[in-house]
């Protein structure tokens, strides 16, 4: 509470705090205005129907929008992709990669690049969407899912929703730089457990019908706080290299003699591994209505849905696959090991220059798998909470229990208490991220922060 207290004691972190609470409110306000000439219950019983694969994971990262087709519909995903795309450019066109190590001036122009590329990507987006759902037609019941379809309704849907992928794009800009940061993982964040509170009511239900029992139940709650614990451990958790670095005159001032480290993150990918490898996963799922029942390609698919052993052990071995692709797209021990032998610097005992880079590339490799399999183990999580602990996914209109199970397992998302999978590692990740970037603006102004008591002396000279 005295933190807390804190926080709204300094004006200008009062109003960061007080900033991003008011853009988080018009994201969510945008999640509630639908995009014209769209029949809501007749979307509504569709994507009760078909929320497989790519479609729930869009939907995840949308907040949920796309099932309900508001303008906010594409969300973050746009601008997501559009990130990617530049990051692996930066790795093979040299002229990305100088503007990477041009500071501040290469960081903006790329930037300005990733805002091109968001609006380019949410225009085949959308228009994809509204020939997708101009070509569906009527759904069960003879409801008319586009009331005047035609080259206006593409047109205007793609106008709407690329509009609407442009105002979100703004409003993370803006939680970033004037608000708290992390401003898309922010509105990722904000989509996601907005769902909580109907995930718990729903548990309750549970357990007053007896559907779940009192034992259940605390196992449950149980399980669920040591593996939060878990993920809070792992994530913050580095390996230390300890660098040293020798003293060297510069005028008349000696630089240098001491010591310090390189902390490689154990879990250095994030969320990325498991959203590439979802992602590709999900994609299969969404060919299966082009075959016929029982066909050999149908049986194929089949064995790659969720819950089958082939599914989860490929699975397992794309997020492994995909944690150390991303680690080496985002972290180069041949750039840090020349820094170190331009400043001096070197590891205790080995050679600088290549063997330094050898090193730390030997370091991260064993830290990466460890990573890895954390990452793997998380993600199979919702599977083992359905299974083990019969956590039911929430009803969905117009389908049984039986049919909705596969579509909602895929995410681990929309189940009791929204636990495991890749919305469990956004929730705590972008929650870590975000207390850390409050404590520093706390302990910056001498005030105690969220993990530790501070105490800070002013010297006397």
């Amino acid at each position: 509470m005295d933190s807390l207290k804190n926080i709204f004691a300094i004006p200008e972190l009062r109003k960061r705090v007080l900033f991003t609470f008011g853009l988080l409110a018009v994201y969510r306000l945008g999640g509630h205005i639908p995009t014209p000439g769209i029949n809501s219950a007749a979307l509504s019983e569709l994507a009760a129907r078909g929320a497989e694969g790519l479609f729930g994971l869009y939907d995840m990262f949308s907040g949920q929008n796309l099932s309900k087709m508001t303008v906010f519909a594409l969300g973050v995903m746009p601008y997501i992709s559009a990130s990617i795309i530049l990051q692996l450019l930066t790795v093979v066109w040299p002229y990305l990669e100088r503007l990477s190590k041009e500071g501040e001036l290469g960081r903006r122009k790329i930037t300005q690049y990733t805002r091109y590329g968001t609006i380019l990507l949410s225009l085949v987006q959308s228009a994809g969407i509204a020939v997708f759902l101009q070509n569906a037609g009527s759904v069960a019941g003879g409801l008319p899912l586009v009331q005047h379809p035609g080259i206006g309704f593409i047109l205007l849907t793609m106008l709407t929703l690329t509009t609407g992928s442009i105002v979100v794009m703004w409003l993370g800009e803006q939680i970033t730089e004037r608000g708290i940061g992390n401003g898309m993982s922010l509105l990722i964040y904000a989509g996601i457990v907005v769902g909580i509170p109907q995930g718990i009511l729903t548990t309750f239900r549970q357990l007053g019908t007896g559907e779940m029992g009192p034992i259940r139940l605390i196992l449950l709650l149980i399980l669920m706080t040591l593996v939060v614990g878990a993920v809070v451990f792992v994530e913050r958790g580095y390996r230390r290299v300890t660098v040293q670095y020798a003293r060297r005159m510069v005028g008349r001032r000696m630089y240098g003699g001491a010591s310090t480290h390189i902390p490689l993150k154990v879990n250095t990918g994030g969320v990325m591994p498991v959203i590439f490898a979802s992602s590709i996963l999900a994609f299969p799922q969404t060919l299966k209505p082009l075959f016929a029942a029982n066909s050999f390609m149908d049986k194929t698919l089949t064995q790659l849905s969720i819950g089958y052993p082939l599914y989860n052990l490929i699975y397992v071995g794309m997020i492994i696959f995909f944690a150390y692709f991303y680690t080496a797209i985002i972290f180069n021990p041949d750039d840090v090991a020349e820094n170190m032998r331009k400043y001096g610097g070197f590891v205790p005992g080995i050679r600088p220059g290549k063997r330094t880079a050898e090193y730390i590339d030997g370091i991260l490799a064993r830290v990466t798998l460890a990573g890895a399999v954390y990452l793997a183990l998380i993600a199979l999580l919702p599977e083992f909470m359905l299974t083990g602990f019969k956590v039911a996914p929430i009803p969905v209109i117009g389908d049984t229990l039986d049919t909705v199970l596969p579509t909602w397992i895929t995410q681990g998302m929309n189940v009791t208490f929204y636990f495991g999978g890749t919305s469990l590692l956004i929730i705590v990740g972008v929650a870590m991220d975000t207390v850390q970037q409050v404590e520093s603006q706390l302990i910056m102004r001498h005030y105690d922060g969220f993990m530790k008591k501070t105490r800070i002396r002013g010297r006397r000279g």
